[in-house]
């Protein structure tokens, strides 16, 4: 009876497995090999295996200061986001009246317009006709437009507009499992509303945080059409620059050498990560 039900699970899972292997293991393991593969001007590669991509990468200074400025994007827009989101999160948690739905809506709105429409808005409001600049303009704020298009700034507050709702949705979920009691014993037994969030809700919404953060730090650096439209050559990242390698240049195993490397920093970034959260959700009563 038990081998049975084994049995039975077992092919329950075989068509995970498959779309596993087939769209994620098997991509990987052919970028891997096309990273080894020597150049050719004839071909998509050449007939013999070499690291010199590798050596190439990590010896380039203009590679690592790309590498840098990606990371730092990632990082800042994971963090607004998470500024920006818990609050909107914790306030839809305890939300209880008929405008709740009205807000789930407008929280998800940004998901319901393509990549590239939300990009097109935000060169027209960034631009130095803009609205941004127009409204500073009209205040007496500044005489000149500051320079918003083209440069690192703009392309992280575009992310923080498209990102949000992959932080909110995530900590809401969280936020909505604990228990109401929880915090209304806190009360009960003399502590603040403040305290009563420090010491009990924070706490228990770590994991919603950890989800929000990691997929928002791996979508932000990943991302390619934002960065492309408004970084210009100031912000560009590294996903422009792998495109620009296999697209422009051609140069299809140094480009997959450059999405390895930029793979292996985000996954030992998400392994620390991950140790640092999970050894102080071990530390909760």
């Amino acid at each position: 009876m038990i081998a049975a039900t084994r049995k039975r699970v077992w092919w329950m899972i075989v068509p995970a497995l498959v779309l596993l292997v087939g769209f994620l293991v098997l991509p990987y393991a052919s970028i891997v090999v096309m990273s080894l593969r020597t150049a050719d001007t004839r071909a998509v590669y050449g007939d013999g295996f070499t690291l010199s991509h590798y050596a190439q990468i990590v010896t380039d200074p203009f590679i690592w200061g790309i590498v840098g400025r990606s990371l730092r994007m990632g990082l800042t827009v994971t963090v607004v986001t998470l500024l920006l989101g818990y609050p909107v999160a914790y306030h839809l948690a305890n939300l209880r009246s008929r405008w709740a739905s009205m807000l789930y809506i407008f929280v998800i709105s940004p998901l319901l317009v393509g990549m590239v429409v939300r990009t097109f808005a935000w060169m027209i409001i960034l631009s130095n006709n803009g609205v941004i600049n127009g409204a500073l303009k009209s205040l007496g704020v500044i005489e000149r437009p500051i320079l918003l298009l083209n440069t690192p700034l703009g392309v992280t507050i575009a992310l923080i507009h498209v990102f949000l709702p992959f932080v909110i949705l995530p900590l809401l979920g969280n936020l909505q499992a604990i228990s109401p009691d929880l915090a209304a014993a806190g009360r009960s037994l003399g502590a603040s509303r403040l305290r009563t969030f420090v010491k009990v809700t924070l706490p228990l919404s770590l994991p919603g945080i950890q989800a929000g953060a990691i997929l928002v730090f791996v979508l932000s650096i990943s991302a390619y059409v934002t960065p492309a439209m408004l970084g210009g050559t100031k912000g560009r990242t590294m996903s422009v620059l792998v495109v620009q390698y296999l697209v422009d240049s051609f140069r299809w195993p140094a480009g997959a050498a450059l999405a390895i490397f930029m793979s292996a920093i985000t996954l030992a970034i998400i392994v620390v990560y991950l140790r640092l959260t999970a050894r102080a959700m071990r530390r909760l009563p």
